[in-house]
């Protein structure tokens, strides 16, 4: 008996070390992240890049509503680094949310950072990603939020095991030196080589025999798609030949369900789609190609992977999609961001602030700024109401917490510094910005309502814009200039779109509502990579509440240091 006793102990110990080993415990879900160089090959071009844990994608995180999660993330690289969990609202714990010098100072080389936070609220489909310099474009991966343990999905269950798809870039060159380039010049850096599906460009290209990916599916059976667009620069469309996709998901939302035989994501956003195998058994593309609306310079090309039902040969040609929308096809884009509704459900309703306390109105430029460096004595950047940000040395959010004084000032303004006519005739004078580190100070659980207005300094352009530390709801949306008169009136405030990261539309406006109950710093700026470093971005500091859990949490022990 004792003998048996020890076996059985022995077992045991043995189970609890492989659960530990799995980063699995009762109390939290554990992640070991190692920030290192990898070899890749793609389009016949082998480069050594910063992954993590040696993969591209990263690995996909799993949760279930409620969870605690650790992820540890320790650096081998040279290069500083910082995660951010996009669309997890971090409530009180902004020191995990990530961006560098915002939230946090980053993780030097040689060094770890804990990254503890709880899913609270949320499910759906996430994603993190590297949130220094332009790291994300081969630093990011996937977070799938599963309901709460006994909660269905308010949609048919899906038969197949939910498939991630992740859309990005690739750049033949190293990211760092292509950005670094293009500063140095004053210009935009050069367009990525390939756009990428799970990582692979896919059989368009050269070399693609090892990087084509490939979802098996069998006929008759309803699979899960959660989409992610993690491109670097661009805004994509996604489809799969011959079959339609019904959407229930955004940004970790649900949605009512329509029918699309494409979709469209601008980078940060994430769409889930229930996908029927319902055709003739066979191999089928799915492809993602780009979306510009204006005539700027943007990588073309197209990515492609393969549905391939079970039982056919891999000889078999796949078929192409017949009807996906043109490049430049801002219908499309407008027609399918209409269709997006929450679902306003008893049990996942919409809570769209109706009465407003703050209103804001925030122009969007490109600009062009002296540099006695640069090549024509000039470079071009980005603001908000004719600000362009200027990222301090010291966190943001560490100055606040600590009151240390000349880090920011609280001074950001709530409207732009003149009016004029925001989308008219492209100006060619006084497109120069005023350069500091402002942000915009709110009252704990003040309702805000922000109008983004795209301008015609330099070029109107597209730009989806990213609220860290909360959910908002898209209100409403249009072209040409915002009018305070008449556009409220056209709002939707009974089933709107909540989102984390919501397009502009180019030579348009976009308005969004929040309640601000999220005390700390929270970083806001435009998702494509190369507005962001030229300064289309600021921050809003949302003041404590007077109640026991309306304050920012301490700082974890481990916080890195600048």
């Amino acid at each position: 008996m004792a003998s048996a006793m020890r076996g059985l102990s022995l077992l045991v110990s043995s189970l609890l070390l492989a659960l530990f080993s799995l980063g699995v415990q009762a109390d939290a879900k554990r992640y070991q992240f190692d920030i290192v160089m990898s070899n890749v090959s793609r389009l016949c071009h082998e480069k050594s890049m910063v992954t993590v844990n040696g993969r591209y994608p990263g690995p996909t995180m799993y949760a279930r509503e409620g969870d605690r999660i650790i992820v540890n993330v320790t650096n081998h690289v040279k290069h500083n680094m910082t995660i951010h969990w996009h669309g997890l609202k971090q409530r009180r714990n902004g020191w995990v949310d990530g961006p560098a010098y915002v939230t946090q100072c980053p993780i030097r080389s040689g060094a770890s950072y804990a990254y503890d936070f709880n899913v609270t609220g949320q499910r759906g489909t996430l994603w993190w990603h590297a949130h220094i310099a332009w790291m994300r474009a081969t630093v990011h991966g996937a977070i799938v939020v599963l309901p709460a343990a006994g909660v269905p999905y308010p949609f048919p269950k899906p038969d197949g095991e939910a498939e991630v798809i992740i859309l990005g870039e690739w750049w033949n060159a190293d990211v760092e030196t292509v950005e670094r380039q293009g500063r140095m010049l004053g210009m935009a850096p050069n367009m990525s080589d390939a756009h990428t599906i799970n990582g692979k460009p896919g059989p368009l290209f050269p070399c693609s025999q090892k990087h084509t990916y490939a979802l098996q599916v069998q006929r008759g059976k309803t699979y899960l798609l959660r989409v992610i667009n993690a491109a670097v620069n661009d805004e994509l469309f996604f489809s799969i030949a011959g079959h339609t996709m019904t959407v229930v998901e955004i940004d970790a939302t649900y949605t009512k369900p329509f029918v699309a035989s494409t979709i469209q994501l601008s980078p940060g956003q994430t769409t889930n789609v229930l996908v029927r195998a319902n055709q003739r058994p066979g191999r089928y593309f799915m492809v993602a190609k780009p979306f510009n609306g204006v005539p700027i310079p943007a990588d073309n090309k197209t990515a492609t992977a393969i549905l391939q039902y079970a039982g056919v040969p891999t000889s078999v040609v796949p078929s192409l999609p017949q009807l996906m929308p043109e490049t430049n096809n801002t219908d499309f884009v407008t027609a399918f961001h209409d269709k997006l509704r929450s679902l306003n459900s008893p049990q996942y309703p919409a809570k769209v602030p109706l009465a407003v306390d703050r209103h804001l109105l925030y122009t969007i430029g490109l600009n062009i700024d002296p540099c006695a460096s640069c090549l024509n004595q000039s470079r071009l950047a980005a603001s908000l109401n004719n600000i362009t940000f200027v990222m301090p040395r010291t966190a943001l959010l560490q100055a606040h917490y600590y009151g240390l004084k000349g880090v920011f000032t609280a001074d950001f303004p709530d409207r732009p510094p003149a009016r004029f006519n925001y989308t008219g005739v492209p100006l060619t004078t006084g497109l120069g910005t005023s350069l500091g580190t402002r942000l915009s100070k709110i009252a704990y659980n003040t309702t805000v309502e922000l109008v983004l207005q795209d301008t015609n300094l330099v070029s109107v352009e597209s730009h989806p814009f990213h609220l860290h530390g909360y959910n908002f709801f898209v209100v409403g949306r249009g072209v040409g200039n915002f009018d305070p008169a008449k556009d409220p009136g056209k709002y939707n405030l009974v089933d709107p779109p909540e989102r984390n990261t919501v397009g502009v539309p180019a030579g348009g406006w976009t308005a969004i509502r929040f309640r601000a109950d999220n005390p700390g710093v929270w970083f806001m700026h435009c998702h494509l990579e190369v507005h962001t470093s030229w300064g289309l971005k600021m921050a809003f500091l949302v003041e404590d509440g007077s109640g026991p859990d309306e304050s920012v949490l301490p700082p974890p022990k481990d916080l890195p240091k600048c």
